[in-house]
């Protein structure tokens, strides 16, 4: 078994209206972006509506994790035999700037705000935070042996990091940890719920998923389950999707009961499929699997809980991000202090203030 520890682009063309404004008048394209740990040292761009690569991004030396910026416009990859971590420049599809880090880096998370990137390093037992508008680490955070996957929460004030048997909290204002929460054997992957309420931990080695309530940052529940892996929490919250690497099978849990209430199999043919990783898009209704062994991702009808496609890639798929939903501001206040930063396509990203406020004012007026 290969060491096991846990996008993006919206592109949209813009006509300029008679009165100057840009309003968007294609609709969004929707992502998934996935790191190859084999010989490729790539990224490689699916195409949701059809279910095709369209891209293939040179990064560093076995590219392991992917996150995304909330306004779609980075993708940060941890590259894990390179010490480094690529930043892709999502509307070329390009690599804008190497960051070197500590060793091994393996998770990626981003702050919801969009200004700072978390990345696991396993063999420095380190954090390193990114200030992503300089691309530089602006900290280095010790926590316990062998840290693997990172998620924060939605109020973007704590990340919650899986290590050796535990789960590092981190205070984001302070970089410091608040807490460590013992789980079980080999914590890799990690997922919060929409509402921030519950962290899912995938613990490998214990054979079960446990759940933390983030109010309390205890155990609340451990629901049983073999060779958990990989985890992402549907838009809604109602479900958690786990990979289960060495049976070749995802398991859906409903996040109300905390019970397993599918088994999805994922190999094809009869062939190892080795599920790592699974992301979910924007509108809930799919999730996206990347299989190591079968160098394929298949692709989940989440209303069926049945694969309805299964798209070949190449070089050992293993992370995978999908490109967020598009933000649009619907006021003006949302474009003062500061806000007109946090859109992204099809209505951003804007220059300034002003940019953002005709924008509103120009849809309020199509409205009328």
């Amino acid at each position: 078994m290969k060491k096991c520890c846990f996008v993006a682009a919206l592109f949209v063309i813009c006509a300029i209206s008679a009165t100057g404004l840009g309003t968007a008048t294609a609709q969004a394209q929707t992502r998934a972006y996935v790191t190859t740990l084999a010989t490729g040292n790539s990224v490689l761009v699916i195409d949701t509506a059809t279910n095709t690569v369209v891209a293939n991004i040179p990064v560093g030396v076995e590219p392991f994790e992917i996150a995304i910026t909330p306004d779609g416009t980075r993708a940060y990859v941890s590259n894990d035999l390179s010490d480094t971590v690529s930043v892709i420049d999502t509307t070329t599809n390009t690599v804008v700037v190497t960051i070197v880090v500590e060793l091994r880096p393996l998770g990626v998370a981003i702050t919801p705000d969009g200004t700072r990137a978390y990345v696991t390093n396993d063999l420095s037992d380190t954090v390193s935070v990114i200030d992503t508008a300089t691309n530089t680490v602006i900290a280095t955070i010790p926590v316990a042996l062998f840290p693997v996957g990172v998620a924060i929460t939605p109020d973007g004030t704590r990340a919650y990091v899986t290590s050796s048997n535990t789960v590092s909290v981190i205070d984001i204002a302070t970089n410091t940890i608040v807490t460590t929460i013992p789980v079980g054997a080999a914590p890799l992957g990690v997922a919060i719920t929409p509402d921030g309420t519950r962290a899912y931990v995938t613990n490998f080695s214990s054979a079960r998923v446990s759940v933390i309530d983030t109010t309390t940052n205890t155990v609340v529940a451990m629901i049983p389950m073999d060779n958990p892996d990989g985890i992402a929490i549907t838009p809604d919250g109602t479900r958690a999707y786990v990979t289960r690497e060495l049976d070749d099978v995802v398991s859906v849990i409903d996040t109300a009961t905390n019970t397993v209430v599918a088994g999805i199999p994922v190999e094809v043919a009869g062939n190892v499929a080795t599920p790592v990783r699974v992301a979910i898009t924007p509108d809930g209704a799919r999730a996206y699997v990347t299989n190591e062994s079968a160098d394929n991702v298949s692709v989940i009808d989440t209303a069926t809980n049945t694969v309805n496609t299964t798209i070949p890639v190449s070089f050992e798929p293993f992370g995978i991000a999908i490109t967020p939903a598009p933000k649009v501001p619907t006021s003006k206040e949302q474009c003062k202090h500061g806000g007109w930063k946090n859109f992204g396509p099809p209505a951003g990203p804007f220059k300034n203030q002003g940019q953002c406020v005709s924008y509103v004012e120009h849809h309020e007026h199509e409205r009328r």
